[in-house]
């Protein structure tokens, strides 16, 4: 019988952060996993996780664990896929260096990813994103520090975790504006700025002297939960001048959302719009095309109404006509 204990501290140690070297983010949303795991089967089988075998944790509870995820936690599909997604990739490598576990891990390997309905994307027109930045008091030092946050949030299209971790240096002004982004992947991107994100900006930065752009009360980086918080409050301030906005669940990646449907109602080609949000597949951004309804209405333009007459092409010269006839 093999503890699963001292496989998870390899497969974290070594396998994650020495081979593969996974973000932070990334290596936080598995570890948050496997605590999800290894509390649920605690619970569903009395065995303390440091003496649980793997051969424990078979299809059957990992199942039962996905269920309880969208049942008890009220997680989404694709929070119960993404769960699922670390499961398997600690089975691969047990797979790999235990030949003897095999049998346990192609059955967990086999537990399928749940399909999800392919809906609309939400997101904040230019009007409703205008309502938002416009409900904040910047008297206050927060009101201006969420202004120039929530501003550069729609400029930049930015993930709320690059903003929480952006530093002061990374954004440069000048002649040309721009903020230095750290994406997913440790990918990078500098994305520019308008002249009105780059004055706030340089207002901003020059009240605020520490290293960390967006910092707390005490000089911390922010929490994604309290960018959430920020918006939302900023969100119920604008609802009574925009009346859309109590219709819509607003996050920050709503925000990232409206930037590139901006972005593409503007003329901006798809694959710049994939290069601006930091997407690793154009495949990602092609969502972006099924939500815009002023792309459909310009395609739309040029159908002919079934109610008009068709009109066919006529030749206009003898050589026209010869070739029409043939």
């Amino acid at each position: 019988m093999m503890l699963a204990g001292p496989l998870l501290q390899r497969y974290f140690t070594n396998y994650l952060i020495a081979q593969r070297r996974l973000s932070p983010q990334t290596l936080a949303s598995y570890r948050d996993t496997f605590r999800l795991l290894l509390q649920f089967v605690q619970s569903e089988l009395k065995i303390e996780p440091s003496h649980l075998a793997i051969e424990q944790l078979d299809a059957e509870i990992i199942l039962r664990f996905l269920d309880s995820l969208e049942q008890q936690r009220k997680n989404s599909i694709v929070s119960r896929n993404l769960r699922l997604t670390a499961i398997r990739s600690f089975f691969r490598m047990v797979a790999l260096h235990h030949p003897e576990c095999v049998g346990t891990a192609t059955r967990v390997l086999a537990v399928p990813m749940k399909r999800t309905d392919t809906r609309l994307l939400e997101y904040v027109s230019r009007t409703e994103m205008d309502a938002i930045l416009n409900s904040i008091d910047r008297k206050h030092w927060c009101g201006r520090r969420d202004y120039a946050l929530l501003l550069t949030m729609y400029n930049s299209g930015a993930r709320v975790s690059e903003l929480c971790a952006l530093r002061a240096d990374q954004i440069g002004s000048g002649k040309n504006s721009y903020v230095h982004l750290h994406g997913k992947g440790r990918k990078e991107r500098a994305i520019p700025l308008w002249p009105s994100t780059a004055r706030i900006l340089r207002d901003w930065l020059r009240e605020n002297t520490g290293g960390i752009a967006f910092p707390g009360v005490r000089g911390e980086p922010l929490s994604r939960f309290a960018v959430r918080l920020l918006l939302q409050k900023a969100v119920a301030a604008a609802s009574a001048h925009c009346l859309s906005l109590k219709k819509k669940r607003i996050s920050p990646h709503t925000i990232r959302h409206g930037t590139a449907m901006a972005l593409l109602d503007a003329g901006v080609d798809i694959s710049v719009i994939a290069l601006w949000l930091g997407h690793e597949s154009i495949e990602t951004t092609n969502g972006y095309l099924h939500t815009s309804i002023a792309l459909k209405e310009k395609a739309l333009a040029k159908v002919t109404p079934s109610s008009s007459t068709f009109k066919r092409f006529k030749p206009d010269d003898r050589l026209l006509a010869f070739l029409a006839s043939l």
